[in-house]
């Protein structure tokens, strides 16, 4: 199981900003805007102009939803929910994407952009209204610039809490650099083996590349997971491996990379919740959930691999992981 702090320590991000060292990254990460190569796209647009590229994100970040989650791995949600920041867009194109209302579909809504000040507030309602165990941001690999420019402010305003970096793992290196002492958990997806199937269902050509690279880069920055004395996650690296049906996730091979190239100790969600969502109903290996077969020979892997760490889902997941994002607030409570 993963370790336990004994007296709880503050995140490294506001040291950072009590140095001055955060504004300075917030402003070289802003710059890289101008030519924007924030994610491995390197689309090289200028989006401090207002241009947008791959991810349909201009200057400023679009926040489709704000709030206290329940539903993440238990060290995430915890007692007191998840402090979850839901951001618009993607940098890829996911044809079975759970969150596709926001991540596909979305577009470009001005109404919902906002600055990094009001980024900041949010941040801070998550932490002292809704009293959240931590900020868990959702999809932030095209906006890292405006997240830590958000930071500034809110570390100025007495943020306090963890970080989670919820993320998909196409990031930029770079960026991912630039985020070292600055977040806490990186909450990871290892989606593909090949960069086959990356480019058919996700339109990414390198992502198993990429991802490898991330979650290395990842682990070398917070190491293996750590909790509070309340089960709560403060440091650490947490890798998320979604079952896809057909073998399409490549899952021996990708687990089998983590444990013998990055580490046996690392914590591992392994996910059962796949249904075909969004465009997955038209294509025929993808229109139906995973098997109890393929949920088996992925859990007796996990056992063989001697990955100890972390959560395995039920194989009725599926059912119980069907957002709405048309309830803003809450996006994973069904309607009463």
């Amino acid at each position: 199981m993963p370790e336990e702090f004994g007296k709880t320590p503050e995140p490294s991000y506001i040291e950072l900003y009590r140095s001055g060292k955060l504004k300075r990254r917030a402003g070289l990460l802003r710059d890289r805007l101008g030519s924007c190569d924030i994610c491995p796209r390197h689309c090289g647009i200028n989006r401090l102009t207002g241009e947008m590229g791959f991810c349909r994100t201009g200057r400023l970040a679009s926040v489709s939803s704000f709030c206290a989650h329940r539903g993440e791995e238990p060290a995430i949600s915890s007692a007191r929910g998840s402090g979850t920041i839901f951001f618009a867009n993607c940098n890829l194109r996911c044809v079975y994407c759970q969150n596709y209302q926001i991540s596909q579909n979305y577009g470009h809504q001005p109404e919902n952009e906002v600055t990094p000040h009001v980024l900041a507030r949010q941040m801070l309602y998550l932490q002292d209204e809704l009293n959240c165990h931590n900020i868990n941001l959702v999809s932030p690999s095209h906006v890292v610039p405006q997240i830590v420019e958000s930071l500034v402010e809110a570390a100025h305003l007495g943020l306090h809490i963890p970080l989670i970096y919820n993320t998909s793992s196409y990031d930029g290196m770079a960026s991912l650099q630039a985020l070292d002492g600055i977040m806490d958990v990186y909450l990871a997806d290892l989606r593909y083996a090949d960069n086959t199937p990356a480019l058919k269902y996700s339109q990414a050509p390198d992502y198993a590349v990429r991802a490898r690279e991330a979650i290395t880069e990842m682990y070398r920055q917070v190491g293996d997971l750590v909790l509070d004395s309340d089960g709560s996650a403060r440091k650490g690296l947490i890798v998320r491996h979604l079952i896809l049906p057909n073998g399409i996730a490549g899952s021996k091979e990708s687990l089998t990379w983590l444990a013998e190239e990055v580490s046996s100790t690392v914590t591992v969600s392994i996910m059962a919740q796949y249904y075909p969502a969004y465009l997955a109903s038209g294509i025929p290996e993808l229109t139906r959930t995973i098997t109890r077969q393929e949920y088996r020979e992925v859990v007796e892997m996990v056992d063989t691999l001697g990955l100890e760490n972390g959560w395995i889902q039920e194989l009725a997941s599926a059912d119980n992981y069907k957002p709405d994002f048309k309830r803003r607030q809450h996006p994973f409570q069904p309607e009463q």
